[in-house]
């Protein structure tokens, strides 16, 4: 196999054409037989094994430095940069990351997880290298979803005035995570059509140079009109009126072609913008039909395609489902997505009420502000976001949305732990840094039920609301019917005399478990479903800690600024309290059973801990 001798970027540099071509066939097989088995992002990396060879064929790594958009396409980079053999143990805890991490590898240039921040980062390591007076080449490499993002379009535009020499490569591969809507998808699909003259004006200003005498004179006079003459041919010259060289389209999937031009495009000065088609999925039937549903899938079947595990009804999906039956009634209620449509449940929303359903792109921020927009307006917007991408628009949170006390429903989902993506994607600071912006309302459901009536409540509030809500299903726990949701009310699940348990969101069933492995050495547990972070229910949780002198709170939130820590500093008596959640830091990749067992917010370990309180 060819594979066997390519463990670095270098030894890409002694392989010819043909065998690079045979190595993307191997590392397609590599790829696809790990991730049907831990699962992870396939159909992007799938469409950038061809990209990946070619590029590493030209660079000098380390020493260049390379910075993926998002990072989750990164697999074939991580194959080929000294990985191989510690791949198959991808985004298992203790194995490698599902994105770069600098701690990693040196050949991970930067950590990355969300969307459009590579130009940026490029551009400053390129300012960077110049002041310190080095010689090292930069290249950012984004995807066309991500070029929606505002912080790319920023970058973009400073990158263009700056004549700093650094290359984009534009990985055109027509999908984001939700298919790609509004200007700039038409924009590139324009470019995607006018290769004729990208190769036409090449081929013409060759010739002309040949005549003798004139050539020269009369290309800088062709020069001058150059862009009026494109405009007749590429529409809205974005990318060079802004500054850059643009080259392309190329094929995606054509090594040489692609070595060809990254090789000009790097010998060349100032900002360069490679154009290259890709196909998401490629080499994989199931993904290149699907991409979407290839973009992030857990363990499958390589024969069929199919999921291992039937994938049960999740938070996400009893979201959408509950806004479709709450549209129905209510003509005020909108949806917004910034490109996370089948991830957040908003399908159905979007097929029964098109009008009422907006996909913004990878715009988190421009999502908030016009649901501000919305709302103050008459209407009622409901933004499902994940919690790690919401901090992108946290200041259209306050600024915006909270200081006018708008009625804006955001929907937290991906809240808390959500394992093998890592530290760019858990969701463990929302209850912290939500709780501190005034006019915020903060509520979590125990099961779907609950999560049911808090949209229900939503509907008739007129202030802004934040509802979290964790990846995957509801727990196995039997509840009781849920009472209706009053505002900064708790629902006490039953009572005891020996201690206090307080927990919000998905731990409340974990504290039921608690308190049932206590009744078994006679300890009778209160147990608290707080259901508001903000405003906290002190008067339930006071009357229950006065009585019972201990207590622990439990959350999937960070301790810091968070949920147990704020009834910590309002409890009106003494006492001896525990706080169980996530410690100050990042938490890294591995399962969520894994990632909680380790951080001793498993149902064994608090029971332990409660036991230990009780017997001080």
């Amino acid at each position: 196999m060819i594979l066997d001798k390519v463990n670095y970027p270098k030894d890409l540099k002694k392989l010819t054409n043909k065998e690079k071509e045979e190595l993307a066939k191997e590392l397609r097989n590599m790829l696809l037989d790990t991730v049907s088995k831990t699962g992870g992002h396939l159909a992007s990396s799938l469409g950038v094994v061809e990209l990946t060879i070619a590029l590493y064929s030209v660079l000098d790594l380390p020493k260049d430095k390379v910075v993926w958009d998002v990072g989750h396409q990164t697999y074939i980079h991580k194959i080929l940069t000294g990985r191989k053999d510690k791949f198959k143990t991808l985004r298992q805890m203790n194995g490698i990351a599902g994105f770069p991490r600098i701690q990693e590898s040196e050949y991970d240039s930067f950590d990355t997880g969300h969307s459009s921040t590579s130009i940026s980062v490029a551009l400053g390591m390129a300012r960077a290298r110049d002041i310190l007076k080095k010689n090292y080449k930069v290249v950012s490499v984004i995807g066309d979803g991500a070029l929606t993002g505002g912080m790319a379009m920023e970058a973009l535009n400073d990158t263009g005035i700056s004549k700093t020499d650094m290359l984009v490569i534009l990985n055109d591969n027509e999908m984001s995570i939700s298919e790609n809507t509004g200007g700039m998808s038409r924009f590139l699909s324009k470019l995607r059509t006018k290769k004729s003259y990208i190769k036409s004006n090449n081929r013409i200003k060759k010739i002309t140079l040949k005549i003798p005498f004139i050539g020269k004179g009369i290309v800088k006079i062709c020069s001058r009109i150059k862009n009026s003459i494109k405009s007749l041919f590429i529409p809205n010259m974005y990318f060079e009126n802004i500054g850059f060289t643009y080259l392309g389209p190329v094929d995606g999937h054509d090594i040489e072609s692609m070595e060809e031009i990254f090789k000009r495009a790097l010998h060349m000065k100032g900002p360069i913008l490679v154009h290259v088609i890709t196909k998401k999925g490629k080499g994989y039937s199931y993904a290149e039909e699907k991409p979407n549903k290839f973009h992030a899938v857990s363990a499958f079947d390589l024969e069929t395609g199919k999921a291992l595990k039937e994938k049960k009804k999740d938070y996400s999906k009893a979201m959408g489902e509950k806004l479709v039956k709450l549209a129905k009634k209510d003509k005020r209620i909108v949806a917004i997505t910034a490109a996370m449509e089948e991830g957040t449940g908003l399908q159905e929303f979007r097929s029964k009420y098109p009008d009422r359903f907006f996909d913004v792109e990878i715009a988190e921020q421009h999502a908030l502000t016009m649901a501000a927009g919305l709302a103050i307006s008459g209407l009622k917007p409901f933004v499902p976001i994940y919690s790690s991408f919401l901090q992108r628009g946290y200041d259209q949170v306050i600024h915006d949305i909270c200081l006018e006390a708008l009625p804006v429903t955001i929907l937290v989902d991906r809240a808390g732990v959500v394992g093998n993506d890592g530290e760019t994607h858990q969701g463990l600071l929302d209850l912290s840094y939500l709780n501190l912006i005034p006019n915020m309302t903060i509520m979590a459901p125990k099961n779907f039920e609950e999560l049911e009536l808090m949209m229900e409540f939503a509907t008739k509030y007129d202030k802004p609301l934040a509802i979290r809500y964790p990846r995957g299903g509801e727990d196995d726990y039997q509840f009781s019917k849920s009472k209706e949701i009053e505002l900064g009310k708790s629902e006490v699940l039953c009572k005891g005399e020996d201690i206090t348990i307080v927990a919000i969101g998905k731990m409340v069933a974990g504290a039921m478990e608690v308190r049932d492995l206590l009744k078994k050495d006679n300890i009778d547990a209160t147990v608290i479903n707080a259901r508001f972070m903000k405003p906290l229910d002190m008067k339930a949780i006071n009357k229950s800690f006065r009585k019972t002198k201990k207590m622990i709170t439990i959350e999937d939130n960070t301790l810091e600024s968070g949920f147990g820590m704020n009834i910590k500093a309002n409890l009106d008596s003494d006492g001896k309290v525990l706080c169980f959640g996530y410690p100050d830091k990042f938490i890294k990749h591995g399962n969520v059973s894994d990632i909680e067992k380790k951080y001793k917010l498993d149902i064994d370990s608090i029971y332990k801990e409660a036991i230990k309180l009780i017997k001080k």
